[in-house]
């Protein structure tokens, strides 16, 4: 078991993954550096291994399969996510690190957005899709996180071994926060300096594909951690749906005492009682999952015993 492993996931970064190792070999030597290639059509694998890491290869495309694999594949008492594209300095990899060993936080984020990085990152886009996800978030799930979509991040051996990876791409890092958040996790906060890629790299970051599904994954998996929420909600707007047809209706009846739109009041009964199967379903999922936090605590305590038990070997 490693005392920390540096998990650099990787796709085409032959431009900068020899200076991503080089860095966090040297801010972190007791550290083992692990990239994972993604099918790389470069050189990216070659170039890591000659710096000086251990290379090993996912063949599923999509960041969070990489992550997926790396997650099953390494045991550590901590583990130091970070980008191979040469925007995260490794500078502040210890502060991070210790963060986890010392004060043993479940996740540690390298928070850019509270730095440089609406100056460096030079595409604007970005940069709204990044608040509107961190405001999003932080609305709907009563947190305060400060950067949601940071590539750069830190984690225990808990929380690494009890966190279903469920998303393919980049969707992961707002799965991550919104499991740790979900899970009452201990998550720390580290200010960390961003700059913009090196001339010469490319982001494989699609800025509207990839936002639009950040988007569905937020809203996915509100309802499925927030579900009395969530269809205490969509009842709340059938209801209003169908008031807002039934009242002119009723009003009229008042008036003549005859039902004229038939088709309207039967239709608005149906969207109703749509409305009371939606509140009922947020009633029997949120006891379901309940029960799934008290299944989740007593195995967070089972994989805290299995750490205990390694670090002392």
């Amino acid at each position: 078991m490693d005392s920390i492993a540096v998990l650099i996931p990787c796709y085409n970064e032959s431009r900068t993954i020899a200076k991503v190792v080089a860095d966090f070999k040297a801010a972190l030597p007791e550290a083992v550096i692990y990239v994972y290639d993604n099918n790389s059509t470069d050189d990216t694998a070659k170039i890591a291994r000659d710096a000086g890491a251990i290379v090993r290869h996912e063949y599923k495309q999509g960041k969070g399969n990489v992550i997926r694999r790396m997650f099953m594949e390494i045991d550590a008492d901590c583990y130091l996510m970070v980008d191979g594209d040469d925007t995260y300095p490794a500078d502040s990899a210890r502060e991070m690190v210790n963060a986890v060993l010392e004060r043993q936080a479940d996740m540690v984020i390298g928070d850019r957005l509270s730095s440089t990085y609406f100056t460096e990152n030079k595409r604007p886009f970005h940069n709204s899709g990044n608040t509107i996800v961190k405001k999003s978030i932080n609305a709907l799930f009563n947190s305060n996180i400060t950067d949601i979509m940071t590539g750069y991040r830190a984690f225990g051996y808990r929380f690494v071994k009890t966190f279903p990876v469920l998303s393919e791409g980049f969707e992961i890092e707002t799965e991550m926060t919104i499991h740790a958040i979900d899970k009452n996790m201990q998550v720390e906060n580290v200010v960390v300096q961003y700059r913009d890629r090196p001339e010469g790299s490319q982001s494989k970051l699609n800025t509207v594909g990839d936002g639009i599904k950040v988007l569905f994954t937020i809203i996915k998996f509100f309802r499925i951690y927030k579900p009395f929420r969530f269809f205490a909600g969509l009842a709340l707007i059938l209801t209003v749906i169908s008031l807002l047809f039934f009242i002119p209706v009723f009003v009229d009846f008042l008036q003549t005492r005859y039902v004229e739109k038939v088709p309207t009041v039967v239709v608005c009964c149906f969207v109703f009682m749509a409305a009371i199967q939606s509140f009922f379903a947020g009633l029997i999922l949120d006891s379901v999952k309940q029960k799934e936090r008290q299944d989740f605590e007593i195995k967070l305590h089972g994989v805290t015993g299995r750490a205990a038990g390694k670090a002392d070997r």
